[in-house]
């Protein structure tokens, strides 16, 4: 019996052995699937078959990840015609949120139709991003309103939505929001959130936005153009955020920032190396953490070290990414949606 344990243990090591290590990415191959006079920054996999996204001028729709075929709608708001920077999906439904006064707030309707859930007015009403923990708990974060930041958060599955008081938040500072650039400032983990804002301050909340703690960060936030522009985290732990400044996209100093201990303290990565601003990173899918990619006007880059160091793969122009598996993504732009094969 010791004997064929013994060969069984040497079977095992030796199929260890021989299972192939994934190599890290070299290039990048990209093929154009919807282009049309549309600003595209906000996208997300309702499933894995299928890619919605909502962009500028009301347009909105989705992209079967198979066939590539592109289906779009136009939604109007009396005689508006709104702006969506913002988009979050559940098992049932697809929302979309517009960015500027009036906000407003669509999911999937019952009749084919887009059906509004939620609008906002006021001078300094300015939405940038949407998320889901599950299927009943979602939440949206914009700018500064009346001394904090704007939160809203539904309970009941995208049906309802109440904004957060300021007396439940942490104290505001005079002016700080969110970037509307890529629908990426709120990541969520389990019941966890956090927001990165144009302060490069993080609101974090570890009971669904019940209760809220900022999180402070060493990027960059001198001007009103510098600040945490995305962020992704990789487990509750494994965090990652990028920023920068978008008028001077090479400078390169205090524009990363990772965290190893969910947030509780942050440093910074890469520091005055490449890349320079980005608006949009993401972590690779089974990647245990170590691989990144990072987009924005200023074409895409990779780290497959956790972000200490990175490549530019390709020069193209996007403003967003989402992962459908651990090699293809698709990123969205200025006037178009591509598929990204990373080999």
């Amino acid at each position: 019996m010791r004997s064929i344990l013994s060969i069984l243990a040497v079977l095992l090591l030796f199929s260890c052995a021989e299972e192939p290590k994934k190599q890290p990415f070299q290039s990048v191959d990209i093929t154009p699937v919807y282009e049309d006079s549309v600003s595209i920054r906000a996208i997300i996999f309702l499933d894995n078959r299928t890619l919605a996204f909502a962009g500028s001028s009301g347009i909105y729709g989705t992209v079967d990840v198979n066939s590539l075929q592109v289906r779009t709608n136009v939604q109007t708001y009396d005689s508006i015609t709104p702006n969506f920077r913002a988009v979050g999906g559940t098992t049932q439904d697809f929302f979309m949120l517009s960015v500027e006064s009036p906000a407003l707030l669509y999911k999937t309707g019952d009749q084919g139709q887009m059906e509004l859930v939620y609008t906002e007015e006021g001078e300094d009403v300015f939405y940038d991003s949407l998320a889901f923990w599950n299927d009943s708990d979602g939440i949206a974060v914009g700018d500064t309103v009346d001394g904090c930041l704007s939160i809203i958060i539904t309970r009941d599955g995208g049906n309802s939505w109440i904004k957060v008081s300021c007396s439940d938040l942490p104290q505001g500072i005079d002016g700080e929001g969110a970037f509307a650039a890529s629908n990426s400032n709120i990541a969520v983990q389990g019941d966890k959130v956090w927001i990165g804002t144009t302060e490069g301050r993080i609101y974090f909340s570890d009971d669904k936005g019940i209760t809220w703690q900022i999180q402070h960060t060493p990027m960059i936030s001198e001007t009103l153009t510098q600040g945490i522009y995305s962020m992704d985290f990789f487990d509750e732990n494994t965090g990652f955020a990028i920023g920068g400044d978008y008028t001077q996209p090479e400078y390169n100093e205090a524009n990363k920032i990772k965290t190893v201990d969910g947030g509780k303290t942050w440093q910074l990565i890469a520091d005055g190396q490449e890349p320079g601003y980005k608006s949009c990173v993401q972590f690779v899918p089974d990647s245990n953490g170590k691989e990144l990619v990072a987009v924005g006007f200023t074409g895409i880059s990779y780290s497959s070290d956790g972000g200490e160091s990175w490549r530019q793969l390709s020069n193209e122009s996007f403003y967003t990414v989402r992962f459908l598996n651990d090699s293809i993504a698709f990123a969205a732009g200025k006037h178009r949606i591509a598929r990204l094969v990373f080999k």
